[in-house]
């Protein structure tokens, strides 16, 4: 294992993460982090709620996106979500009165298969 300082960047708290704006690659506004869910058996990092659409928090539709699928820019401090807002929109969403059981195992795997990334909990790293 390599030492910390061959890490891009430090570790940063939740609370800064929440409230970041989400832009696709192109720089297009894609909405905001509502939230970061941990897995708590293995401390990694599941999942960052972003919220999308909607007028002044009315009608917008929340995406737990898989924490792999974003890039940090620290120039802009953004998160970069590559993916059109086409697919967003069709990507599988809920809303803030009714959450998603995060513990059902193909409600997850579906997810990250959208997203196209691999299981946190499969990750061998």
């Amino acid at each position: 294992m390599g030492s910390f300082q061959e890490f891009s960047s430090s570790p940063v708290k939740a609370s800064t993460i929440i409230g970041t704006d989400v832009v696709n690659s192109k720089g297009e506004n894609l909405g905001d982090i509502k939230e970061v869910v941990i897995d708590p058996s293995s401390g990694k990092v599941a999942y960052a709620v972003v919220a999308f659409g909607g007028f002044l928090g009315m009608g917008e539709k929340l995406f737990a996106i898989p924490f792999s699928s974003f890039k940090y820019d620290s120039t802009t401090n953004d998160y970069v979500l590559d993916i059109a807002k086409e697919r967003l929109e069709a990507a599988p969403g809920f809303d803030a009165d009714h959450w998603p059981s995060m513990t059902d195992e193909k409600w997850n795997r579906d997810v990250y298969k959208y997203y196209g990334r691999q299981p946190y909990w499969e990750d061998r790293v």
